[in-house]
């Protein structure tokens, strides 16, 4: 008996990987990849591929929103803007915060889904152990499932996944080796594109969370500093 088809949204790094891993247990997959202009995108993009790759997955869908660089307003997105350093203890929004960005993904991945004939989208967000990002909540979720249900056609119906998204780095990791995800094929890193950098947020979020299990994380970076 075939499996459903499902979209995952796949930036390249560890979170998204992981969740595609989750994903190919019990769907075939269609992975789509968002270049938005962030300091990393070419990196991220042989991420995507090699992931896919991996996984044996023929649709690829690969978009270029511009638009995100033009408006800018992230230290992702506008140089002008200096990623900050590690603050794994900041409770206010980051500066790496991407306005709307999870919203304009899905949108893509729901038009897509509607085409061919998904019916889920996974996303690898996750709430506790990201960095506060608005767009990464469960009830940002819970109410975009709500828009694409009004804004599809009757018979179409897609359920939006976040497997992760109240899991802890350390137990994201655990599951992914859990699966065989191939974790040394990811990037995480928010500023550099050969080394991973060690300081900024992404990096100590995952370095951290491969430190609480005692894991060595398998890509190179210019520090490791001990988050733990």
């Amino acid at each position: 008996m075939s499996k459903e088809k499902c979209i995952v949204a796949v930036s390249g790094g560890l979170d998204s990987c992981i969740t595609t891993a989750i994903a190919n247990l019990d769907y075939e997959l269609a992975l789509a990849h968002i270049n938005y202009g962030q300091r990393t995108q070419s990196r991220e993009l042989k991420s995507f591929n090699d992931i896919a790759d991996f996984y044996n997955v023929k649709e690829r869908l690969i978009i270029d929103f511009t638009h995100l660089a033009k408006i800018g307003g992230s230290s992702l997105t506008d140089k002008n803007i200096e990623v900050a350093a590690a603050d794994l203890l900041n409770e206010e929004v980051p500066n790496s915060y991407v306005p709307f960005r999870n919203a304009n993904i899905l949108t893509a991945c729901v038009s897509w889904a509607e085409v061919i004939g998904a019916s889920a989208i996974f996303m690898g967000a996750v709430e506790e152990d990201s960095s506060g990002y608005p767009d990464c909540r469960p009830s940002f979720f819970s109410a975009f499932q709500k828009v694409v249900e009004e804004g599809t056609k009757p018979s179409t119906h897609i359920e939006i996944k976040t497997p992760i998204i109240d899991m802890k780095k350390s137990e994201i990791i655990l599951k992914g080796l859990e699966l065989e995800a191939p974790l040394h094929l990811t990037w995480s890193c928010y500023k550099n594109e050969d080394k991973a950098c060690g300081e900024c947020d992404s990096c100590a979020l995952r370095l951290r969370g491969f430190q609480q299990i005692g894991e060595e994380d398998p890509i190179p970076y210019v520090v490791r500093p001990n988050y733990i």
